[in-house]
């Protein structure tokens, strides 16, 4: 007879060694180990020949039957199975309970329909285009790798129990602009799976700079948040009446880099004595460097499970379109705003009576600066680590191979002297277009004292885009190259800052050498980019190869 389970009320529960030791790390064995999985038990076990075996034939013919129902039961699967970068981490789905393989395949047909893919990319076409222009339109090759997020037997079995979590409740307070937030949102998700908790919908914080109050219901789709991650944390709207006055422990002071070794043995005691723990400032906090099912699950949670609002949808859509159906169009992520110029420590080529501007804000309120301090304007921008400003966008394209007819999307804020700032891009691009000018009367109405929403919408087009350039890096631009590998490998171009500083002051080179110089620089880009394990690269900018990988079948 079974024995009867214990009531988590009755018996206070043990904290598990960390999760990242049982769910995260659990290797299948070598192709040179038979496993055999037990229904009495529920357990794999290793299954050796039997030593009373006498006869070489019956264990010829044993060894034939197993690889030939082997082969036969792989070639029945693939059409199932999420493409793995490495077989022995796919569970198969005859080792499994039938009510395991529906959940499997429900999963693989909720992620193939809960990405937000872009519109067609329109490639290079026309009679008239130059070899320059051509190239510059044509899209990269993607060599094969496509989204694959098969998490672990270890994982899927520890979720049965997770996802029913109903005792210890997570919330964090997201802060900063749209894309801060989105990565702060991921983060938590991740945190939750490691402390095994529920996750509280999360909080953004009240955005001082741009006064936007937005909640997160405002901006996605919670129910769909809740849908797409149904299978890896307990995700609810509100606490539970029974942890209202739970005390409440405000962590804001996480070192940086921290893992999930470091969360599991700071929290899980603490949130397992409270039942309530509240974390602040997540940013950037948790290490780039997770077990595999985490970065997968990183990548689940900003590809999928992040869908904005419909009505955001519908509209950022919509102008999508309007770019779209007139052939292809460039978006470029302009980062010409004050307070970016202000934090970088750099000047804005806009004259002294501007740059005299920003530095009095600067010396007035020193902490913005996130700039090194102890490098001077021209030694960060010969770094590499000031933003490009108009007229420095515009050769950058121009020598790309970008046709002056090109129609060009403007993502981003005001920029810092309005027309003024503009004027060296639309003076050799005139077709530059922002969503003010794409909308239709009164569409952007609701929405213009909610820049979150606007960047939202500034997001959703440009995805859509053939070419997508940051001016500067950051979190909108490292978004958009690892969600545009992720759907296709659509375009993405990161300025080769550090090479073009010296030759924008050459002024004895030509254009022709400059072009030719500036498409040796950027030719390889836009292709597959292992992540590597660099502090500095993020799963969610480089997806392969945690999340993607080389296979003809993927989730979508």
């Amino acid at each position: 007879m079974a024995k009867p389970r214990t009531s988590p009320k009755s018996t206070p529960r043990n904290p598990p060694p960390p999760p990242f030791l049982l769910h995260y790390l659990l290797p299948l064995s070598p192709l040179s180990t038979l496993l055999f999985f037990s229904t009495k038990t529920h357990r794999f076990r290793l299954l050796k020949p039997s030593s009373s075996s006498s006869s070489p034939t019956i264990l010829l013919l044993t060894l034939i039957f197993s690889l030939t129902f082997l082969i036969i039961s792989i070639l029945n699967l693939l059409p199932l199975l999420p493409c793995s970068h490495s077989a022995p981490s796919t569970p198969s789905l005859s080792h499994i309970s039938p009510k395991a393989s529906s959940g499997f395949i429900e999963d693989h047909r909720l992620l193939s329909d809960s990405v937000m893919v872009p519109l067609p990319a329109h490639g290079a076409f026309g009679a008239n285009l130059s070899s320059a222009e051509r190239e510059f339109w044509e899209q990269p090759n993607g060599e094969g790798f496509r989204p694959c997020l098969d998490f672990g037997i270890g994982y899927r079995k520890a979720s049965g129990e997770i996802v029913k979590e109903r005792r210890r409740f997570l919330v964090v307070v997201a802060s900063g602009g749209l894309n801060q937030q989105r990565n702060q949102i991921v983060d938590a998700v991740v945190i939750a799976r490691i402390l095994e908790a529920a996750l509280v919908v999360p909080v953004l914080q009240v955005n001082l700079i741009w006064g936007d109050d937005s909640e997160f219901s405002d901006i996605f789709d919670v129910e769909h948040f809740k849908r797409t991650l149904q299978a890896d944390v307990r995700v609810v709207s509100n606490l539970p009446s029974t942890h209202l006055m739970s005390r409440q422990t405000i962590m804001n002071k996480i070192p940086h880099d921290v893992t999930p070794q470091w969360i599991h043995a700071r929290f899980y005691n603490q949130l397992n004595r409270n039942g309530l723990l509240v974390l602040k400032g997540l940013d950037s906090k948790l290490s780039k460097n997770l077990p595999p099912d985490l970065q997968k699950l990183r990548c689940k949670v900003a590809f999928h499970a992040l869908r904005f609002a419909a009505p955001i949808q519908a509209l950022g859509t919509q102008l999508a379109r309007r770019m779209w159906i007139e052939g292809p169009y460039i978006a470029l992520h302009l980062r010409l705003e004050k307070d970016v110029w202000v934090r970088t420590g750099c000047l804005t080529g806009l004259g002294p009576e501007y740059d005299n501007i920003i530095t009095k804000v600067r010396e007035s309120q020193p902490e913005y600066l996130t700039g090194r301090v102890n490098m001077s304007y021209t030694q960060r921008r010969f770094a590499g680590l000031c933003p490009l400003n108009a007229l420095e966008i515009a050769r950058l394209l121009k020598g790309l191979g970008a046709p002056r007819s090109a129609r060009i999307y403007s993502a981003g804020g005001e920029a810092f002297g309005e027309r003024r700032a503009l004027q060296p891009l639309v003076s050799e691009f005139p077709n530059l277009v922002t969503k003010e000018m794409l909308a239709k009367e009164g569409e952007l109405s609701p929405y213009m004292n909610k820049p979150s929403v606007l960047a939202a919408i500034d997001y959703i087009v440009s995805l859509s885009s053939d070419v997508f350039l940051p001016s500067h890096g950051g979190n909108m631009g490292r978004a958009m190259q690892g969600h545009r590998a992720y759907v296709g490998h659509r375009k993405f171009i990161r300025p080769n800052k550090r090479a073009m500083m010296p030759l924008l002051e050459n002024t004895s080179i030509s254009d022709d050498e400059f072009g030719s110089i500036m498409r040796e620089l950027h030719k390889s880009q836009g292709k597959p980019e292992p992540r590597g394990y660099m502090r500095n690269r993020d799963v969610i900018s480089n997806p392969v190869p945690e999340c993607m990988c080389k296979h003809k079948i993927g989730i979508f």
